[in-house]
């Protein structure tokens, strides 16, 4: 008996550490990966769906996952609220204020950017510049409203960043110039009480709607080194947490100087490659350890077959990147040399960004239908899944399940 009890738990402690979260936008490794197997590769509106939960309204959010909780940043009307659903049953357990003033910006409304947490807070930013943190159990912690306190926001399209949690920090950029001659800065916010740590200024000299940055932050590690990587007017940055002094900076996302090339596809990092998209060309490659102006020395590689609106995805090995019409390109994630080019989804508009698990990559088009496309080499398309109903968010995938939310329903997709 003994040793069948010492098997059981070795088993369940596997299986524990199996099971990843998905605390952020981008995942556990903020890069769009996920490490989890045994992902449900074929569904419907009804087959393999564990619950749905009725939400009511559109959103570019994407639910965050810790453990039995999901958080999702949502619009009802003029208010906006932060929501826990019950992960197990598809209960939602509460719903917190996060005050009025939402309105709809083209697609997106001020429910766009995404919950961040750290397993026992859960930190929310709308797009009307109100950040709060609150506890577990809905308790809130501390509030701020960044419009007040440092002036209003002045994208052309409404704010969408999703704050980046690091250590004892959250990190979050405002980055325009449409509507606003106040400069674009950065800052480092205490995530105990919401003070500011930092604000820094970030000058470029982007023009007209170029400044303009619908991006999130990434993280960059290599050797004993820490920094802080934003995209936006034009160039790539990289920034000493500590401090928000900016280490080093590469020009070259915009060469023609177009007055609308403004970011929304975030930078992502994998093996100490940062991998920065812009206006769909050029995106850049760059390798870490720059210092002051890096245009020359530190560009890898560069493609014109960047996205616009869907960060990109990579194991290290390849990389992917799906376009807004659903064109998908499979390059070397170290050369940029193309593997595979030009081959279609399903026709669509594609606004959420793919997912790499369990040798697969999930692409969710507008039109709430995602495709599953076989990682490697050679493109295969292994399944089309519709779920009928509109769709901005990117997939969520925790505990062998993967969590896609629609205009009117957030899914649990695998098996009961």
């Amino acid at each position: 008996m003994r040793k069948v009890g010492v098997v059981v738990f070795v088993l369940l402690s596997f299986a524990v550490v199996q099971a990843e979260n998905w605390p952020q936008w981008r995942g556990p490794a903020l890069n769009g990966v996920s490490n989890e197997k045994n992902l449900p590769v074929k569904w419907t509106t009804e087959e393999n769906i564990v619950w749905k939960v009725a939400t009511p309204g559109l959103s570019g959010s994407t639910p965050i996952v810790w453990r039995d909780r999901i958080f999702l940043n949502v619009a009802d009307g003029d208010n906006l609220f932060l929501w826990c659903v019950d992960k197990n049953k598809g209960e939602v357990l509460w719903k917190k204020p996060l005050g009025g003033g939402n309105v709809k910006m083209r697609k997106q409304n001020m429910s766009s950017p995404s919950p961040v947490t750290d397993g026992r807070s859960v930190y929310v930013m709308t797009g009307t510049g109100v950040l709060k943190g609150f506890d577990f159990s809905g308790k809130e912690l501390w509030s701020r409203d960044i419009q007040k306190d440092y002036g209003q926001f002045g994208l052309n399209w409404g704010y969408a960043s999703s704050p980046l949690l690091f250590e004892d920090s959250l990190y979050v950029q405002v980055l325009h110039g449409m509507k606003t001659d106040d400069p674009s800065y950065v800052m480092r916010i205490d995530k105990k009480n919401g003070k500011t740590l930092w604000k820094v200024d970030r000058p470029t000299n982007a023009i007209r709607e170029s400044p303009d940055s619908y991006t999130t932050p990434a993280l960059l590690r290599y050797g004993k080194t820490t920094e802080i990587v934003i995209t936006g007017g034009d160039c790539v940055t990289g920034h000493d947490p500590a401090t928000g002094k900016e280490l080093w900076r590469a020009n070259g996302l915009n060469p023609e100087n177009n007055p609308f090339y403004r970011i929304v596809a975030s930078p992502i990092v994998f093996n100490e490659i940062i991998y920065a998209p812009t206006r769909v060309k050029p995106l850049l490659a760059l390798k870490a350890g720059g210092r002051g102006d890096v245009t020359s020395s530190h560009v890898l590689w560069s493609t014109v077959n960047g996205p616009d609106v869907p960060t990109p995805v990579t194991d290290g090995k390849y990389f992917y990147v799906v376009n807004d019409r659903g064109i998908m390109w499979c390059l070397d994630a170290k050369t940029g040399a193309e593997v595979y080019g030009q081959q279609r989804l399903k026709p669509g508009t594609y606004s959420g960004s793919p997912v790499l698990a369990d040798g697969k990559i999930y692409v969710t088009n507008e039109d709430g239908l995602t495709s599953v496309v076989a990682a490697g080499p050679k493109f295969e398309i292994l399944a089309e899944n519709p779920l009928n109903d509109y769709t901005l968010s990117s997939p969520a995938i925790s505990d062998g399940r993967i969590y896609i939310r629609t205009s009117q329903n957030l899914y649990a997709i695998g098996t009961k």
